[in-house]
C-alpha cells in the first residue's frame, strides 16, 4: 500500500466527510462535546475546524527539528543575555524590566516552557517561524479538546479505520510534566512534588477555562493547584518560615502566566511579593522571568546579529538565516522609505503577544500603513518579512454558519510547536483568512494528529 504524505492524510479526511455530507452528526455532536470542556470562548465552543492538521512521520520529524533547534537556539540567547550587559543593550529593556528579568530562578532549566510558532508548506517541508512564546503560551486546552471533538466523529472513525496507527498529541501532560519536572529541580532536596500550585495571572487578563482546566487535572494527580490574582500576593511568616501567599494560604510552585510586559506596566504589591519570593527562594517561579528577552518580537532582531552568530554553530547559523524572516527594530530616526512596499512587511509592537497590535501590509491600505508606520517608529516597534502562509481547504466546526456542510475554504494555517523541558511535546494548530491569524481576526482552532506508518 502506498504511503500518503500529511497534505494527502488531509485530503482523504476530507473527501470522507464530504462522503458524509460534511458529517452534520459529526460537527454538531462536536460543538455538544466543547460545551461540556474547557475549550470555551465567552461561554460557547472556541471556534473550530472540523479538518484537522494530519502530519506524517516525515513532517513530524521536520517540525520536532524545527522545535528543538530553536529552542537550543533560545538557550544560547538567554545564557548570553543573563551574562553580558552588553547583549542585554539590544533588547531596549527599561531598567525596571532589566532588573527584573536577572532574578535568579534558582534551577538550571532555562526556559522550561515555550511555544514556537512557524508557517509550514505542508508539501516542500520548508517553514518560517512568526515569533516565540515562553511561560504563558496558551492553546493546549483547545487543541486537546477540539481534537478530542474531532476524534469522535463518523469520520474520524473511518479515517482511523484505514490509518490505525493515527495518534494525538499529549500536550497538557507534557506541560504539567515539564512544571513539576522544574519544581523537583528547585527543590531537589526535599524529593517530593509540591503540595500547592498557584497559576498566577491578573483576573482580568487570564485565559480562565484553560486555567480552570489546568486546575483540575493537577488536582487528579494529587497537586493542590488553584488560579491565584498576582495582585493578592504578599509574603507573610508561617510556622516561623517566611512563605508565599495568596488568600487561600502558602504557595510551593507558581506557574507564572502573567506576561512579563504585563507585569512591569501594572506594578503593585502583589508583583513585589512574586519577584521578591523568586528572588529569595521562598517559592519555585517556574520559567522564572529570564524566559522574557526570547519572547520579545526583538528577539529575531538579536538572534540575527553577526555577532551574535559567532555564538552559533555552523548548522545553526544556517537554520536562523533559512527560517528567521528579516527583523528590524524601527526607531524615530528610521528610514521608512525602504518599507514603502507594504505588502512585503508586516509590523508588530516589539512586546506585544496575542496578536495585538500586529498589522500586515496586505491587510491595509497604503496610507493606513504609512500611518502604522509612523507610530510604529516612535514606538520602537518591529518591523519584520512578511513571511509566506500555507492555505489549505478547511470545513469549520458545528454546522449553524453553513448552508453547504459539503464546501470548504481555504485558510491559512499556523503551527505552533510546543517545547517542555526543550523536548518536542506537540502542536497548536489554528488557521484563519486574514493574512494575521490571531483570537481577533477570525481565527479557528484546529485538532492534530500524527499517522506513524
Amino acid at each position: 500500500m502506498t504511503r500518503l504524505n500529511g497534505r494527502e492524510l488531509e485530503e482523504e479526511f476530507l473527501d470522507i466527510a464530504r462522503g458524509l455530507g460534511g458529517d452534520v452528526a459529526g460537527r454538531v455532536s462536536g460543538d455538544a462535546y466543547l460545551r461540556t470542556t474547557h475549550a470555551l470562548y465567552h461561554g460557547e465552543p472556541a471556534p473550530w475546524a472540523f479538518t484537522p492538521k494530519i502530519f506524517d512521520d516525515a513532517q513530524f520529524a521536520i517540525l520536532k527539528g524545527a522545535a528543538e533547534t530553536m529552542g537550543h537556539i533560545m538557550d544560547k540567547v538567554t545564557e548570553c543575555y543573563l551574562r553580558d550587559a552588553g547583549f542585554r543593550k539590544r533588547f531596549g529593556f527599561t531598567q525596571t524590566m532589566e532588573d527584573l528579568t536577572l532574578v535568579p530562578a534558582g534551577y538550571s532549566r532555562l526556559i522550561p516552557l515555550a511555544r514556537v510558532d512557524v508557517f509550514f508548506n505542508e508539501q516542500t517541508g520548508d517553514f518560517s517561524f512568526c515569533e516565540l512564546n515562553t511561560d504563558g503560551s496558551a492553546g493546549m486546552t483547545n487543541t486537546a479538546e477540539i481534537t478530542e471533538a474531532i476524534a469522535q466523529s463518523p469520520t474520524y472513525a473511518e479515517f482511523a479505520r484505514r490509518h490505525p496507527t493515527t495518534a494525538a498529541f499529549d500536550v497538557r501532560g507534557g506541560c504539567m510534566q515539564a512544571i513539576l519536572d522544574t519544581y523537583g529541580a528547585w527543590c531537589s532536596a526535599r524529593g517530593e512534588g509540591p503540595e500547592s500550585l498557584a497559576v498566577v495571572d491578573y483576573a482580568d487578563a487570564v485565559s480562565a477555562d484553560e486555567v480552570q482546566d489546568f486546575v483540575e487535572r493537577f488536582e487528579k494527580l494529587g497537586v493542590r493547584a488553584r488560579f491565584a490574582d498576582i495582585r493578592d500576593l504578599t509574603i507573610v511568616s508561617v510556622d516561623g518560615r517566611e512563605r508565599l501567599v495568596d488568600a487561600q494560604g502558602p504557595i510551593d510552585c507558581v506557574w507564572r502566566r502573567a506576561v512579563t510586559c504585563d507585569i512591569e506596566a501594572r506594578p503593585g504589591e502583589g508583583v513585589d511579593a512574586l519577584v521578591e519570593a523568586t528572588r529569595e527562594g521562598l517559592v519555585c517561579t517556574v520559567g522564572g522571568f529570564r524566559t522574557w528577552p526570547c519572547a520579545t518580537k526583538t528577539v529575531f532582531v538579536v538572534m540575527s546579529n553577526p555577532d551574535f552568530k559567532q555564538q552559533l554553530t555552523a548548522d545553526e547559523a544556517t537554520f536562523v538565516e533559512k527560517h528567521v524572516p528579516e527583523t528590524h527594530l524601527l526607531a524615530p530616526s528610521a528610514d521608512l522609505d525602504r518599507y514603502a512596499e507594504k505588502d512585503r512587511w508586516i509590523i508588530k509592537p516589539s512586546g506585544g503577544y496575542n496578536a495585538v497590535g500586529v498589522l500586515a501590509g496586505l491587510d491595509c491600505s497604503l496610507s493606513a500603513w504609512e500611518k502604522r508606520l509612523r507610530l510604529g517608529a516612535q514606538n520602537h516597534d518591529v518591523i519584520q518579512a512578511y513571511a509566506p502562509q500555507y492555505a489549505t481547504p478547511t470545513l469549520r466546526g458545528g454546522i449553524a454558519a453553513h448552508e453547504d456542510p459539503t464546501a470548504s475554504a481555504l485558510a491559512n494555517n499556523m503551527e505552533g510547536l510546543y517545547l517542555f523541558d526543550g523536548k518536542f511535546g506537540g502542536v497548536f494548530t489554528r488557521c484563519g483568512q486574514a493574512h494575521t491569524i490571531g483570537e481577533f481576526t477570525g481565527r479557528l482552532n484546529m485538532g492534530c494528529f500524527v499517522v506513524h506508518e
